[in-house]
């Protein structure tokens, strides 16, 4: 099954850009992507009428101008030639909305957002994407090595939303003969001490039911022979429960659903991955949103 064809990176003309230019052209290989859109988008190209006065001479950055700019960033950059590509720019007084709506017009699989440490910027357009996107998103940070992952760790709750993501990384570590390691978090019930039960009994109790589920729900794909990891969540950010450990196998990506069990629409992110992507500065993560399931959702909220 082919997961992404298209995929559109949103670019700030910041060195974030080399970046982002350099990581896409490692993961189009693995994730199937014919077709790559280059996206900036601007608030206001104009400049000021005040400062033109001042400087008669200064030229206003033009789309053309800006779009040649990206276009010689992929050649600096050596991007695959084989990939097709379009280079556009916009300008609107809320980029977000823009960025979002090209992705429908363009109708993309996937988003590419770089995630800043050191460099200047705050992130919000990242994370706002990351939150309200009609497909899956690709966040990648700016310090991460360039490499094909060999460590993939997956995010699951055993739901049924988690099937489809579970077949996109069964596919990718198998083209790339990479690790899959699945992670769950699992939680004590509140009320637990009503059972007769220490907190530490009913930890275990609620782990092994976890590894049931796990056991029932992987052997629907092509590996049942994978144990997943349990994590207690003992009341900390989960966010942080995730990266922690994931720091700590020394994984590469991190993959993970929208949403879980849950009956709010997938285009909408569940808490654990918004919380994060809040506080994942550190490793590429993949947010997978089924985009037929979430084309409905966009539409009306475009409509508002």
């Amino acid at each position: 099954m082919k997961f992404f064809s298209r995929a559109m990176v949103g670019l700030d003309l910041t060195e974030m850009d080399d970046i982002l230019i350099k990581n896409t052209a490692v993961f189009v290989k693995f994730l199937g992507i014919n077709k790559c859109y280059f996206v900036h988008v601007a608030k206001n190209l104009e400049i000021p009428r005040e400062i033109l006065e001042n400087y008669p001479d200064l030229l206003a950055p033009t789309d053309e101008s800006i779009e040649a700019i990206i276009t010689n960033k992929l050649k600096e950059n050596n991007f695959p030639e084989d990939i097709e590509t379009e280079v556009f720019v916009d300008e609107g007084s809320h980029p977000l909305d823009s960025f979002l709506r090209w992705a429908k017009i363009k109708d993309v699989d996937l988003i590419i957002m770089g995630r800043k440490d050191s460099l200047p910027g705050h992130g919000v357009l990242a994370d706002g994407v990351a939150k309200k996107a009609p497909c899956s998103v690709l966040l990648v940070q700016e310090k991460r090595p360039i490499k094909f992952p060999k460590k993939v760790l997956i995010a699951t709750d055993f739901s049924s939303h988690n099937h489809l993501i579970y077949e996109f990384a069964e596919q990718i570590t198998n083209k790339l003969g990479s690790e899959l390691i699945p992670l769950h978090l699992y939680e004590v019930p509140h009320g637990y001490s009503k059972t007769g039960k220490t907190y530490e009994e009913f930890s275990e109790i609620m782990k092994e039911n976890a590894k049931n589920d796990f056991k029932k729900f992987v052997s629907k794909h092509h590996h049942p022979e994978l144990t997943c990891e349990m994590l207690l969540n003992d009341g900390k950010n989960p966010g942080n429960l995730i990266l922690e450990f994931a720091t700590k196998i020394e994984a590469d990506i991190i993959l993970l659903g929208s949403r879980g069990r849950t009956t709010s629409a997938a285009i909408l992110l569940g808490s654990t991955a918004e919380k994060l992507i809040h506080v994942n500065k550190h490793l590429p993560m993949l947010i997978f949103k089924e985009k037929g399931e979430t084309m409905g959702f966009f539409d009306a909220l475009f409509k508002l």
